[in-house]
């Protein structure tokens, strides 16, 4: 069973900056789609940003210019850079893999901007 393990979420003050990490547990074969999402409490989940085998990666408009989602996918694994933090970005952030016939999920890792 694979797994997809984060880490590097935590407690910041507005402004500061975290860096998540996801990697998997063991190979996987064929991931083509690595993404990161977010569920704030009452809210639904959302596609942060992603970043495709083929070199495409996209960033929710919210988050453009503070955000940098950047992969290894030699090695199955994804990072997101958050710089600029702001209060409306305390959520549970999920990595998420594909491959064309298999989805993945972390287990979530809380990220919680305030003073």
């Amino acid at each position: 069973q694979v797994q997809l393990v984060e880490s590097g979420g935590g407690l910041v003050q507005p402004g500061g900056s975290l860096r998540l990490s996801c990697a998997a547990s063991r190979y996987i074969y064929g991931v083509n789609f690595m993404g990161w999402y977010r569920q704030a409490p009452g809210k639904e989940r959302e596609l942060v940003a992603f970043i495709t085998r083929a070199g495409t990666s996209n960033h929710v408009d919210s988050v453009k210019g503070r955000y940098t989602i950047s992969e290894n996918f030699a090695n199955y694994a994804v990072y997101l850079r958050m710089n600029s933090l702001k209060p409306e970005d305390t959520a549970v952030y999920y990595c998420h893999f594909r491959t064309s016939s298999m989805s993945y999920w972390g287990q979530g890792t809380q990220v919680t901007v305030s003073s």
